[in-house]
């Protein structure tokens, strides 16, 4: 029986989920793929889950693409390619992903790291999206996530040089929250993860999230912050944050992301006074 490719654990509020191919530097194949992107589907519609982490199995996160004729990484161009792999990727994942990247992080490696929330890279690991230079070119959405995260000049240099460079010049790029020794990663990864889960609230989690990575313009972001805030001003969870810090005590949710998510998409939905549908 084939060992899973993607680990999923879940403890406290926190999914981590496991690049799982310790003895090929956690290269990616399209089962990995399919099973990270199952994952990740699993860890949207559980509200036991607030935050995911994301992480590689021994001393790599992820060194690439599975170029073995076995793998069937690349069996060609058909009808229903993507260059985004995943059935979900993490940036429509409604709960923050955390990307602990451990070690070595090349190609699509890096652009799974770059499809989650926040970074924290090894100082030493190796990173990379070197597709130019090997006939192709970045995928899973490289080419807005890492302009994005910092810049389109530091994506140009990123993406067009195809260049390696290590974790502590991708904190300098903006690519990453910090640089640490590789065995410290994933405890700091944790560590934010749990204070997230602890102390945030799940669905104004997943709408900040959602309007972090809406590409729209600046008046169409308040408007939908507006919107937003008509769903959480006056409820439960609005009333449960102060009371909870007053009395210094973690808080008690009412909201949950899947449960509490049609609230959501009856605001943006709702027509007002003055406006007409189209």
């Amino acid at each position: 029986m084939a060992l899973a490719e993607v680990t999923v654990a879940v403890s406290g509020g926190v999914a981590v989920l496991t690049l799982n191919r310790p003895d090929r530097l956690n290269v990616y194949s399209r089962a990995m793929g399919e099973q990270l992107g199952a994952a990740y589907a699993r860890c949207d519609i559980d509200d036991d889950v607030r935050v995911v982490v994301l992480t590689g199995a021994g001393r790599a996160f992820c060194a690439g693409a599975d170029m073995q004729p076995e793998a069937d990484t690349f069996r060609g161009v058909a009808p229903e390619f993507s260059a985004q792999p995943l059935s979900l990727p993490a940036w429509e994942v409604r709960k923050p992903v955390i990307a602990a990247v451990n070690g070595h992080a090349i190609g699509i490696g890096l652009t799974l790291a770059m499809q989650c929330d926040i970074r924290y890279v090894a100082e030493t690991a190796k990173l990379a999206i070197p597709q130019v230079r090997r006939g192709m070119l970045g995928d899973g959405g490289s080419h807005w996530t890492v302009a994005h995260a910092a810049s389109r000049a530091v994506a140009a240099d990123v993406l067009l040089t195809g260049r390696t460079f290590l974790g502590d010049e991708a904190v300098r790029l903006g690519l990453a929250s910090a640089s640490l020794p590789a065995d410290e990663v994933l405890p700091k990864a944790l560590a934010v993860a749990q204070d997230i889960a602890d102390n945030c609230a799940p669905l104004s989690l997943a709408m900040s999230k959602r309007l972090l990575w809406a590409d729209v313009s600046l008046p169409e972001v308040v408007d939908r912050e507006t919107r937003y805030h008509r769903v959480v001003m006056g409820s439960a969870d609005s009333r449960e944050g102060p009371r909870a810090w007053v009395e210094r005590r973690p808080p008690r949710w009412t909201y949950g992301v899947d449960a509490d998510w049609h609230r959501v998409l009856a605001e943006e939905d709702r027509v007002r006074p003055g406006e007409e549908r189209t």
